[in-house]
């Protein structure tokens, strides 16, 4: 199972920019800005900066996603990018793979359910395919519960009989003299 997020990545980083593009009429400094900026529609300008802003909020969820899943990361984060006018890569969406198998135990099974719920809803604004798997996570925390408190019912079962013998005994008879 997955968690749809928003990850860093070292290959890709977005790119920066330092001032806002300018067109070559409107200031003596248009030299130091970049050339393929003065040749951009303000359509494109703006979309660009749409983009810009997607890809860091796309980053950033999928960064929370990896920081709190901890070992349970089956890999980094995978993106869907979305070329922008100027030839530049924006991620658009991205992913996260945790793995939501169950544990060897009930607590360690609740353990990991908390880590993926956790992992899950760590984002600001987790989305609803995150939503969905914290559900799925809550949900497996309770089997676990039960099958702990199962476990735990059988011990104590086991223990009472131990200590008083596997068969009730008979009723204690009092023989009275007179």
């Amino acid at each position: 199972m997955s968690i749809g997020a928003i990850s860093a990545s070292s290959a890709i980083q977005p790119p920066q920019r330092t001032a806002p593009p300018v067109q070559a009429a409107s200031s003596p400094t248009s030299a130091a800005s970049p050339a393929s900026a003065t040749t951009l529609t303000p359509e494109a300008l703006k979309l660009i900066d749409q983009l810009k802003t997607r890809d860091t909020e796309v980053r950033q969820h999928e960064q929370a996603h990896l920081a709190t899943a901890g070992g349970l990361a089956v890999s980094g984060a995978s993106y869907t990018y979305q070329r922008g006018p100027n030839g530049v890569n924006y991620a658009i969406g991205g992913e996260v793979n945790i793995d939501t198998s169950p544990g060897a135990t009930p607590e360690e099974t609740i353990q990991r359910a908390r880590t993926i719920q956790a992992a899950a809803l760590a984002p600001a604004e987790p989305s609803g395919a995150d939503r969905s798997v914290a559900g799925q996570a809550q949900q497996m925390e309770a089997q676990a519960r039960a099958e702990l408190a199962q476990q735990q019912t059988q011990d104590a079962t086991g223990r009472v009989q131990r200590a008083y013998g596997a068969a009730p005994q008979e009723a204690p008879k009092l023989d009275l003299y007179a």
